[in-house]
Parts: C-alpha cells; structure tokens; sequence
C-alpha cells in the first residue's frame, strides 16, 4: 500500500497536529495508557525498574526499511519487532515505548492508521505500554523511530564483550534472503531463546543478526582472533546462497559465542527440549589469527549491509535492505 494520498481529504494534513495525535491515541488503544503515564504529557511517569534497565532505538524508513508491497500493519510491527529484538541478544524483555514520527503532509491518514494498528497489535502481544513519542513534518519522508525501553530478563545481561579464542559459534534459526522470502518483516524477534541463553553462564556474549552475518561477527570476535567458520554448517533460507546467509542481513536471528570448556552436548540437548521449533547450529570456532582450518569461510570477501557508505555501488547498498 502507497503511504502517500492525492486526495487532500485523505491526508494526514486534514486533520493537523492536534487531532491526529487524538487519532494516534485511538488507534493504539489499550496500547496507550493515560498521561501522565502515557500520550499527553511533557514525559510520562514509569514504574521503578524491577532489574537492570535497557534502552535501544531503531528505525524504519519508507525505501529503505519497506516499501508499497510491505502492508502498513506490517511496517508497524517490523519497527516494533527490530526494537524487541535488540532486547533479545541481551537477555532483556520490553517494558514501554516512545514513537518519534516524521511525515510528509501527504501521507495518507488510512495509511498511518494501519501503521499504528500493527504496531499496537504486536505492544500488546507483547504487554508493553506506548507511553509517548513526537510527530513532525518533512516533505517526501515517511519515517518512525521506537526508542523501546526494557528490563533484564534474568539476573544476568549479555553483552558482545566476552569471548575467548576457541569458544565454539552458535546461530540460531536460518539465514539470508530476507528480502524475497519477506522474512525482513514476517520475522519472530528471538525474546524467550535470549533470555533462556542469558540465563546460561557458557554463553559469554551474544548479538542479533540485522546486518549480515559476516559483519555482525566482527562485534563478538576476541582481539587477536578471528571467526572460522565452516560454509557447509551455515543454516540457510529456503533459496540462499553462501553470500546470501553471509551478506543480506535482517535476519533478526541470535549470534552467540559459547564458552569452549563447557559440555556443548549437554547444552544443544538442553536447548532442543526448550525450544524445539527453534533451529540452534554450530557454525565454527573463535580460532586465533593465521590459524583457521582449511575450508573455513574468508569473511574479508563477504560484506554485510554498511550504513553511511558512499563509495558502495548502488547494488551493494541495496544488499540487506529493501531499496536504496
């Protein structure tokens, strides 16, 4: 669906600012709770923290995140789903949002509802409250951001700090061809598997995968070491290639070092009675530098998706999002 109108009746500038933040509020619902604790204050009040508070912010943008084929409830559940699984690669769970909106005064009010009604839908799925955000004008975009606030799930935060050369390499469900496979917004953020995993003292560090695997990994790989990985391993989507799984990114899957000396049997046993429709493979090992086994995957000649780059042809920019 095209977010934008030629019917002046029909846009979002027919309403202006007041009344569409009244809109807002009804669309989200049960979603939204009152000010001061939700839309229609300065800030809104939150309750104390029961754990260790977390914080992430992600985007979705008009040509780069969706585009006309992506149904708006779906964009609005995608920018949800991008925060949450943030979350997920640290052990957190979601507790509230604020929405930042930019738009152009043509964007079409059906449009932004939609948006809304997806994103509300998957807040409440989630039982999380959205608490307040902005709304601002800017001619030919169509964007939101969700700063999305959590909590530790557990006693235990993971970071991407902490592994050790030999640690083994585990993934989670299937990678690339996002795009065409439409998983880049049908995807599952990865809450109750990064909670369980946090909660596991052999999981030294964790990430998700949103932008290639081959990038991605640079984050978790120890100083003086390198990720070796053995293609042959690598779950693939129905109709990737290697550089697909490597390189395409919104993947949205959890990437993790385990720590060498622990009973990976046991652990993959574990797992497989927690989550059994939740793929979980061992891909390769931190090695140190100069010492990977023969046919390991050279990740200096695959790329996954680099923001800000300039000097990347177009096809390459495109690589991992849905336009340029």
């Amino acid at each position: 669906m095209h977010p934008f109108t030629r019917i002046p009746a029909q846009a979002v500038s027919a309403l202006g600012e007041e009344k569409l933040i009244a809109e807002i509020r009804r669309w989200l619902g049960r979603a939204s709770p009152r000010a001061p604790f939700g839309i229609g204050d300065d800030c809104a009040v939150l309750p104390p923290s029961r754990g260790r508070q977390l914080i992430t912010v992600d985007p979705v943008i008009y040509g780069q995140h969706f585009d006309d084929e992506v149904p708006p409830r779906a964009v609005g559940a995608k920018l949800f789903k991008r925060n949450l699984s943030d979350l997920a690669a640290m052990g957190g769970r979601p507790t509230a949002g604020v929405l930042a909106l930019t738009l152009d005064a043509g964007v079409s009010r059906k449009w932004l509802e939609e948006f809304y009604r997806g994103l509300a839908a998957c807040a409440r799925k989630h039982r999380v409250m959205i608490v307040g955000g902005d709304v601002a004008q800017s001619d030919g975009v169509v964007a939101a951001s969700l700063t999305l606030l959590g909590e530790a799930a557990g006693e235990r935060v993971v970071t991407r700090q902490g592994a050790r050369v030999g640690d083994r390499i585990y993934v989670t469900g299937r990678l690339g061809n996002s795009l065409r496979s439409r998983h880049h917004f049908r995807f599952s953020p990865r809450l109750a598997e990064g909670a369980w995993l946090a909660a596991h003292l052999g999981v030294r560090a964790m990430m998700d995968v949103s932008d290639g695997l081959a990038k991605d990994l640079r984050a978790l790989t120890p100083r003086a070491g390198l990720a070796a990985l053995d293609p042959s391993s690598i779950p693939r989507r129905a109709g990737a290639t290697l550089k697909s799984a490597l390189s395409d990114g919104e993947d949205y899957e959890l990437a993790f070092a385990f720590d060498r000396r622990a009973d990976a049997g046991a652990f993959e046993q574990k797992w497989r009675r927690a989550f059994p429709r939740t793929p979980l493979t061992l891909i390769g090992r931190f090695v140190c530098a100069g010492k990977a086994p023969a046919g390991s995957v050279d990740l200096a000649q695959f790329h996954g998706y680099e923001h800000l780059d300039a000097f990347r042809k177009p096809a390459d920019r495109r690589r991992g999002r849905v336009l340029s």
